[in-house]
């Protein structure tokens, strides 16, 4: 503790003597002098943190941008009384993932009423009623031949739209998890080089020692500094993540439910 308090006193000395520069001056004065170890560590850490950025901003405006097609695609969906109407829609609500499970079952049941033994299959297929009142009757009501192929369809749509919303987000836990321990070894780094400075000089003068501990901590506070966003955003995108599957499991159940209503 002693020492650690000697080198603090040294540093704000050195600080004090060089406040005309300014810390950052200072900061970007030990950088430029750092040894080429600790310069390839900062880069990495630098490249890490740009590129966290880079997948937080796209995350975040993509997921929103998602949540406002799914409230639309869900207010069309409710109020439209036949399939037709919301695959027409889809085209431009395709950020939503739901549309990606509505068109995965909307061609389940194409594909199965296709093949159903009705001459009147194909026309019922575009102009089925999903929310046909209690009592209508139609003139043709063709059966789905596999209420759990459907489900199947559901499901690897849901799987296939998770995937799509969670890609790049590891990448935020792979900076969270190596930046500390890349800032670290570029810290061990800078104090090796330091103590071997001090052996080589045979001098332990705080004003010869204080310059490289404090340009080894940088790279301490750089991974910090990279690993802490990373950390946050990727819970946060993590929690937005689960709510969209959230949403795609009632939608699922919502759509298998009028499926087996009006086709079985």
């Amino acid at each position: 503790m002693r020492t650690l308090g000697s080198i603090f006193l040294a540093l704000q000395v050195q600080g004090g003597a060089g406040s005309d520069s300014g810390l950052g001056t200072n900061i970007v004065g030990l950088i430029a002098g750092s040894s080429p170890v600790a310069k390839a560590v900062l880069i990495l850490l630098a490249i890490f943190s740009i590129v966290s950025w880079g997948v937080i901003l796209y995350k975040i405006f993509t997921l929103r941008r998602a949540a406002r097609q799914t409230t639309s695609f869900l207010d069309v969906f409710r109020r439209s009384s036949k399939f037709s109407e919301v695959q027409a829609v889809c085209r431009t609500l395709k950020d939503s993932p739901l549309v990606g499970i509505f068109q995965a079952g909307y061609a389940e049941i194409t594909a199965q009423l296709r093949h159903a033994p009705t001459a009147a299959a194909d026309a019922a297929v575009a102009d089925a009623a999903h929310h046909a009142a209690p009592g209508t009757t139609t003139t043709v009501r063709p059966t789905l031949k596999s209420v759990q192929a459907l489900d199947r369809a559901l499901l690897r749509a849901s799987s296939i739209e998770m995937t799509r919303l969670e890609r790049h987000v590891p990448f935020l836990a792979t900076t969270a998890s190596l930046s500390p321990f890349i800032g670290l070894f570029g810290t061990v780094w800078g104090i090796m080089v330091a103590f071997q400075g001090i052996g080589q000089t045979g001098s332990t003068n705080l004003g010869i020692v204080a310059p490289g501990i404090a340009d080894a901590l940088i790279a301490t506070a750089a991974g910090l500094f990279a690993a802490i966003p990373a950390v946050y955003f990727y819970n946060y995108l993590t929690n937005e993540t689960k709510l969209f599957a959230s949403q795609m499991d009632d939608f699922s159940l919502e759509f298998l439910n009028i499926a087996e209503r009006n086709f079985s």
